[in-house]
């Protein structure tokens, strides 16, 4: 007997597994839920194949996606205590609204679930980490060049945002009123803010709106995957190219078709396969206790480096990057 305890013993050092009361127990895997803003859009679906490629780089770790099918903080809320009772190691998570999660994640943090948000965060009291994709003031003076360089350098220009609450929206479009406050962009007029809450249809009617109530509009600005989409049809519908032009945050490959028909002259985004790849090693780095999230910690990220931890635990990892129409046909293949 106690020889075969001996041989249990080596096996568990050599297969580097637990031994427990004369059991062998495999390594448990590691499980980081992505919690995203609505299930079936596309930017949370490039930051998922973000957070598989880290996960296949660590090894030992199941990642798996979800969201609502509207982005509502209540369907996130439902999701979290799920994800609570399933005993996730980390909830990586693009939050719908900063206050309204605070309580379910901390609750989700005192069973030991790490707690990061990305994209739009979660209020400092309900997570680890926030990491934000790129500094607002960064985003908003690009939003506004970007309006400026459709506009012509003047004229009337309208926003067209996801949901009021959203955290990320509503610090880019307070940047974005500094830099139209600036001698720079004083020629242009931001004329109105409409929410069309991320989805497609509501999204539309909005821009539809615009249109057709601000006879001088030159620029909609839709700092949002779904809203500059839904934007650029409507300025195509209303046959408006030429007159409107549509600009903001989206995705190459969503945006493609409205370079080419002439109503977006040039858009920006970060790479969402960089910002989910980035959040889950992140996440990864908490759950390991490898990283604390402590301010002035930087944290091993894989190929992107490492990323400083700086007030409010928040984080950037980079600048928005510019596509018009002599780059757009190499990113759209990508995402």
């Amino acid at each position: 007997m106690r020889k075969l305890s001996k041989v249990l013993f080596a096996a568990g050092v050599v297969l580097g597994v637990g031994l427990q009361a004369g059991t062998v127990f495999a390594a448990d895997p590691i499980k980081i839920a992505m919690v995203v803003k609505s299930s079936g859009n596309k930017f949370f679906l490039a930051a998922y194949d973000g957070a598989k490629e880290a996960a296949k780089e660590m090894g030992n770790v199941n990642v798996t996606l979800t969201g609502p099918t509207t982005p509502t903080a209540e369907g996130q809320i439902e999701i979290i205590n799920s994800l609570i009772a399933q005993k996730v190691s980390a909830i990586v998570i693009s939050a719908n609204d900063p206050d309204a999660l605070v309580p379910i994640a901390k609750r989700a943090m005192q069973r030991g679930i790490k707690v990061v948000s990305f994209d739009s965060g979660i209020a400092e009291g309900g997570r680890a980490i926030q990491l934000n994709p790129s500094d607002s003031a960064l985003v908003g003076t690009k939003l506004a060049a970007l309006a400026s360089d459709a506009a012509g350098g003047t004229g009337d220009i309208a926003v067209l945002s996801a949901t009021a609450q959203a955290t990320n929206q509503n610090l880019w479009i307070g940047e974005l009123k500094k830099a139209l406050a600036t001698s720079q962009y004083s020629k242009l007029k931001l004329v109105a803010t409409v929410y069309g809450d991320d989805q497609t249809d509501k999204s539309y009617r909005e821009a539809i709106g615009l249109l057709r109530s601000h006879t001088n509009l030159k620029v909609i600005v839709a700092p949002t995957a779904v809203g500059i989409t839904a934007a650029a049809k409507a300025v195509a519908d209303e046959k408006k190219i030429g007159k409107v032009y549509v600009t903001g945050l989206g995705l190459p490959s969503e945006l493609e078709r409205h370079v080419a028909n002439g109503s977006v002259k040039s858009f920006a985004i970060w790479n969402p396969v960089d910002l989910g790849y980035t959040a889950t090693w992140m996440a990864y780095q908490l759950v390991t206790g490898n990283a604390k999230g402590n301010l002035g910690e930087k944290i091993p990220a894989g190929r992107m480096g490492g990323i400083m931890i700086g007030p409010r635990k928040e984080a950037v990892m980079s600048e928005p990057f510019t596509f018009d129409s002599g780059n757009i046909k190499k990113f759209a293949t990508i995402f």
